[in-house]
């Protein structure tokens, strides 16, 4: 699937941001020049070779705290996507075997998962675990699972219905064996696609919910603390807020590409995909002669 993908345009665009995003928040904090968090007396400094992006309203280097918070913004929705993955993927996969009672059970609580408002539920739900980075991912995972809850869901009804799977029931395989062998490579293209649109939606949250102030402690930096900083001071600094939101902008799009891409190589319309270039392969093979030895009589 990996070589699919990177067959398609949206397909190496998305792999290419994506990867530059992830180096930086690798390389951001060992490759950030000053302190992130040290105070100057040049407070609101335009851009100089000291300051490439300028200095904030406490004086502290932006592009030190932008490369240094680079690291707790990309975790932090990396963190959303694998709660809601283990969440909602998991229940959704065994509430088609493991009988009536589960099954109600688990689409109700998807129901209310639903309903709930979410950003303000997840502010409330903080501010009683305590304002911390972990808190807050496990609550907006928890929230954003009946995404992956009725992807799994839907997929899995599709293949129960499979002759092949109701043989191996019949002849007595486990519910753990069949999903294992048989459910599951048929489940994982849907829910790689749920995962990639998460990455992007669970980034957009986690900007939200610091730029609030919630999630982290200050000073620490973040992307979408940068840019509520930045927008405090636009009368100073009117470019300040074009980068975080930039780099926001990026990864959400990024996400969102790969998405699409990894739909457009999956299932049926992969299939199709594959079977076009190969007769794009016949077809030139097929003239390569001609080209070769000229016109033939």
């Amino acid at each position: 699937m990996v070589r699919r993908i990177l067959g398609l345009r949206a397909g190496r665009v998305a792999v290419g941001i994506l990867s530059a995003i992830a180096l930086l928040a690798i390389l951001g904090p060992v490759l950030a020049p000053q302190d992130p968090l040290a105070t100057r007396p040049e407070t609101l400094a335009g851009p100089s070779w000291s300051h490439w992006l300028g200095t904030d309203y406490l004086g502290r280097d932006v592009f030190s705290r932008l490369l240094e918070g680079s690291r707790t913004s990309v975790l932090g929705s990396v963190q959303v996507a694998l709660i809601a993955l283990v969440v909602g993927a998991v229940p959704g996969i065994l509430s088609v075997y493991l009988g009536r009672a589960f099954e109600w059970l688990t689409l109700r609580v998807a129901d209310t998962l639903i309903a709930l408002p979410f950003l303000v539920f997840a502010v409330a739900v903080t501010a009683l675990l305590g304002n911390g980075l972990p808190q807050a991912m496990l609550v907006v995972g928890v929230l954003v699972s009946p995404l992956f809850f009725r992807v799994s869901r839907a997929a899995t009804l599709a293949v129960a219905r499979s002759q092949y799977v109701e043989a191996a029931l019949i002849s007595g395989g486990s519910v753990g064996w069949l999903v294992r062998r048989h459910v599951w490579g048929k489940v994982l293209p849907p829910i790689a696609v749920a995962l990639a649109q998460t990455i992007g939606t669970g980034f957009i949250v986690v900007s939200s919910l610091t730029f609030l102030g919630i999630g982290v402690q200050p000073p620490e930096p973040t992307w979408g603390g940068l840019l509520a900083s930045d927008l405090g001071y636009l009368a100073y600094q009117p470019w300040a807020p074009a980068v975080p939101a930039a780099l926001i902008m990026a990864t959400v799009w990024g996400s969102n590409l790969l998405a699409d891409a990894i739909r457009d190589v999956s299932g049926e319309a992969g299939r199709t995909l594959v079977n076009s270039r190969r007769a794009r392969a016949r077809r030139l093979d097929s003239t390569e002669p001609l080209t070769a030895g000229g016109t033939t009589r």
